[in-house]
């Protein structure tokens, strides 16, 4: 299958794409140059139209990796520069994929979503369609937004699009040293290894699905906070890296 990773030269993409990449043949879209030279690459923004245009031809399906991280907890104290690239990236810049690859005939595709769409204060996450998107930071308001627009052309559109509600993605060096790591009491975060990143990733590429569904994606292997059926059920996803000898 080829794949365009739109934004797959960032934190995320790095760290799964040698995973992925001897299972599909991955093309990346991106400002900068992936790190793996082996991989095709056009640079480009995503809200340059002819750019997206033209990455997504010949493309079966893509991933939307495309995020910056959260800079501050209210959307009250974020500056104006903050606000803009924001929605460039988390909304602006999704419709004009979704809009472009439902013209190039893609019906099937996967958003990179956080679990920063919710307040990080709570301690429980029951299921995904239940929890409020009410993260009341700027990042987590406009990926929320970016889920909407996925909800948007999966309804109108009959396309087939999958958030991933990632946690605390980290490589295998953050992981082995930040899982027995004590909880903070105010912000709640399950820090995800990399290769079941890149496992949830490739279950949601090649999954028979149709609408838009939200998935969370995290370390708790034991689901102490975090309900991870919708992943099994959906994806045949579950934390594994905690059963390896490492």
């Amino acid at each position: 299958m080829n794949v365009l990773l739109v934004g797959g030269s960032g934190h995320v993409g790095t760290m799964t794409l040698p995973y992925m990449k001897e299972r599909h043949n991955f093309r990346v879209l991106d400002l900068n140059p992936p790190k793996d030279e082996s991989v095709e690459y056009i640079q480009g923004s995503v809200t340059d139209v002819d750019i997206v245009q033209e990455a997504l031809k010949g493309m079966d399906t893509f991933v939307y990796m495309v995020m910056l991280r959260p800079t501050s907890d209210r959307s009250s104290v974020a500056d104006f520069p903050d606000i803009i690239a924001n929605y460039d990236v988390n909304a602006k810049g999704l419709h004009i994929l979704l809009h472009a690859a439902k013209e190039a005939g893609i019906r099937h595709g996967v958003y990179t979503s956080t679990f920063t769409v919710h307040e990080r204060t709570r301690n429980s996450y029951p299921y995904e369609d239940i929890v409020p998107r009410d993260n009341p930071g700027v990042y987590g308001l406009t990926k929320s937004f970016g889920e909407q627009v996925c909800e948007y052309f999966a309804r109108e559109h009959d396309m087939s699009l999958i958030a991933l509600r990632i946690t605390g993605p980290s490589t295998r060096e953050q992981w082995l040293e930040r899982r027995n790591q004590p909880k903070d009491s105010s912000v709640h975060i399950w820090w995800t290894d990399e290769e079941d990143l890149a496992r949830a990733y490739l279950a949601a590429i090649s999954v028979e699905h149709e609408g838009f569904d939200a998935v969370f994606i995290a370390g708790d292997y034991e689901q102490n906070e975090i309900n991870l059926s919708k992943a099994k059920r959906l994806l045949g996803w579950e934390p594994l890296t905690h059963t390896l000898a490492l």
